[in-house]
């Protein structure tokens, strides 16, 4: 099997698709304060909609929740309709970079590790004009947290994110873009293990039953390891954004 189709393997079934939890988006909802209510939502990456839900029940928004792997979202319709919320969570294939919704369509623009998949300035450039007047945008960034960071971890992120920067720089490149930053938060190690335990094990899972190791280890084995050994050196840090 190919690397990509051990990826998905390896993700499918898991609660998250990236860092983050319940609490820390708990958080950034009061950080985000005020919203509108009843806020028309568009969760931009979704992954199986763990914020989706969330932001549905907490906020009796209505939610159009948009990946662009149809088994995330077959998923998550299950879980909507199994939390009685099926009627407020609309999933949509669509690619986050031209995203079928009409402009002024949103109060609240939440994108939980996805906004890399595109840049952070292309992320804030293209979905800007979703924004209806007084809305906000909520978005993680995987960032540098060291001026220096290891050999180790630049390997792994050039590959995958070369245009990775720290805080100091996104703040400017937002602002710079015409956004006010209302909030910035770096997310808790607690955090990472919400994502990366469940990965681990499925992992695991996968070697057992005899996955070649080598592709398993690049499709998602290796983004464990470096987050193990230099995980001081990155981690996610939330935005909370308002366009000027």
């Amino acid at each position: 099997m190919s690397t990509s189709e051990i990826f998905w393997q390896a993700h499918d079934g898991l609660p998250r698709q990236a860092p983050g939890s319940a609490a820390t988006a708990r958080l950034l909802l009061r950080l985000a304060a005020p919203v509108a209510h009843r806020p028309r939502v568009v969760d931009i990456g979704c992954g199986t909609g763990p914020a989706s839900l969330l932001l549905a029940e907490e906020t009796g928004a209505e939610v159009v929740a948009v990946d662009l792997h149809e088994p995330f979202l077959e998923r998550l319709r299950a879980d909507a309709a199994a939390a009685g919320l099926a009627d407020r969570v609309r999933p949509l294939v669509a690619p986050m970079q031209d995203l079928p919704l009409p402009d002024g369509s949103a109060d609240l623009l939440w994108a939980e590790g996805s906004a890399y998949n595109m840049g952070f300035d292309e992320a804030l450039a293209a979905w800007r004009r979703l924004l209806a007047p007084g809305g906000v945008l909520v978005l993680t960034e995987c960032e540098w947290t060291t001026a220096d960071p290891a050999a180790g971890a630049r390997a792994f992120w050039d590959a995958d994110y070369p245009g990775m920067r720290r805080t100091d720089a996104n703040v400017r490149a937002a602002q710079e873009a015409g956004w006010t930053v209302a909030a910035t938060y770096l997310l808790p190690d607690s955090d990472w293990a919400a994502y990366y335990d469940p990965l681990a094990a499925r992992v695991e899972a996968l070697r057992s039953q005899g996955v070649d190791p080598a592709v398993l280890h690049e499709a998602a084995g290796w983004e464990i390891d470096v987050r193990r050994t230099y995980g001081a050196d990155y981690g996610y840090t939330a935005y909370v954004l308002r366009p000027r």
